[in-house]
Order: structure tokens, then sequence, then C-alpha cells
């Protein structure tokens, strides 16, 4: 067994200005610093709080006691979009094939994120939402259709179409994406989609494309659980 047996392997994005640290095995527990160890910390002290949305799950998560727990495996070069402070590498392991055991556990998991991020609006529904230090913020309607906006031009990344329906409700269009999305995942686990746009573009790969889905939605949660006081 490698120097990382018993360990959270990490990967870090490092960008200009940020860093993004992700846990390899676990799409969606990813936080940015202004440095390596900023990122680490970040990522350490959201360790419990990823915890408890997998806590009904059989997964088996635990958040470790301490930053030794953690092995950074690989290092990415950074981007314009890691300095804005979201996740643009994809580590190489995300080129292993999904079996049928690994997809179970991948959906599992949107699963759950989609389940806090709904949980996270219904508890912010009716509250003013914090603002920035400049008066910034979206609202809460704002936040759930950015998220919807986000998903379903991911699906794009996955040569996977749809069409979004503007006259639909708000809750209608999200189960139908996460619906698109879970079809799409298994249909690139199957080796069903493309790996190369028609002109030429490389088409993500089906553990990025759940680490992207993932990050963003959690992303969006967290947020708006702090901007409405609930922790």
């Amino acid at each position: 067994m490698g120097p990382s047996a018993n360990k959270i392997e990490i990967y870090l994005e490092v960008g200009k200005k940020r860093t993004i640290a992700g846990a390899i095995e676990w799409p969606g527990w990813c936080r940015v610093g202004r440095d390596e160890d900023t990122a680490l910390q970040a990522l350490f002290d959201y360790g419990p709080r990823y915890g408890r949305l997998l806590d009904a799950t059989s997964l088996g998560f635990q958040a470790p006691p301490d930053r030794s727990a953690f092995a950074v495996v690989e290092r990415l070069e950074g981007s314009a979009t890691t300095d804005f402070g979201a996740p643009d590498a994809s580590p190489s392991g995300d080129t292993q094939p999904v079996d049928t055991a690994e997809l179970q556990r991948l959906q599992t998991l949107l699963k759950a994120f989609w389940q806090v991020f709904d949980q996270a609006v219904q508890t912010a529904t009716g509250k003013e939402l914090r603002k920035g230090p400049r008066g910034g913020g979206r609202e809460l309607d704002e936040i759930a259709r950015h998220v919807l906006g986000a998903d379903t031009s991911y699906l794009g990344r996955l040569a996977w179409k749809f069409k979004p329906d503007e006259t639909a409700p708000l809750d209608d269009e999200l189960r139908r994406s996460r619906q698109a999305i879970l079809d799409a995942l298994a249909a690139a686990a199957r080796g069903e989609r493309p790996t190369h746009g028609p002109r030429g573009g490389v088409m993500w790969t089906p553990r990025y494309f759940v680490r992207r889905v993932s990050w963003h939605v959690l992303d969006h949660a967290w947020e708006i659980e702090d901007r409405a006081g609930e922790l």
C-alpha cells in the first residue's frame, strides 16, 4: 500500500491568487483559500458539516480528527476560474471508469446534496438573507435558479441535451434537471456519451461531472444556510 494508505487523499488546484483543496473520493467536499494552508484548513473545518449531510446514507464518511489525516497526492495548475473561487481542474483519477457500485455511490451522494439544498431553501423561505459586506448576494429564488442554470449547462459537458422550460414551476424544473443528471451520468458511466464535442472540445468524465455538480450545489446550499442564520 502507498504512503496515503488510511489517509484522505486530497488534491490541490493552485492558482495565482487562490488555492482550492478537494477530497478525491468525496465530491462536494471542496474549499477555497488564499493559499495551500488556508485551503486545507477550510477543507478540514467543513469536514463535520459535510459529514452531517451524509448521516442518513450508508457511505461511511467520517470527518477527520485533525489535518494529519490528509494526504496531498496531486497538485494541479489553476486558472482564472480558480482565482475566482471555483474549481476548474480535474484530478487524474477522474479518468478512471465508473462501475455499477461506484455509479450507485455517486448517485447517492448527488441525492444527498440535493436534499440538503432543498432543505436549506425550505428553511430560508420567508427569511431575509444577510447581504455581503458591500450589500451583495443573490436572493433565495435567484440562487435556486442559478443552480438550475448551472446544472443544465453542466449537462452539456456530457453531450446531454436538456431543454429548459421557462414556463414550468422552479421545483418541477429542478426535479427534471436532476433526473437528467442521473440519466446522463449513468449513460456516461456505460460509455454511451462521446468524449469529444462536434468541434473537438473535450467532454467531462463522469467523475469530474459529479465533482463539479456536487461542489456547486453544496456551495450554494451552505451559502443559504449561512446567510439565513441556519448552521
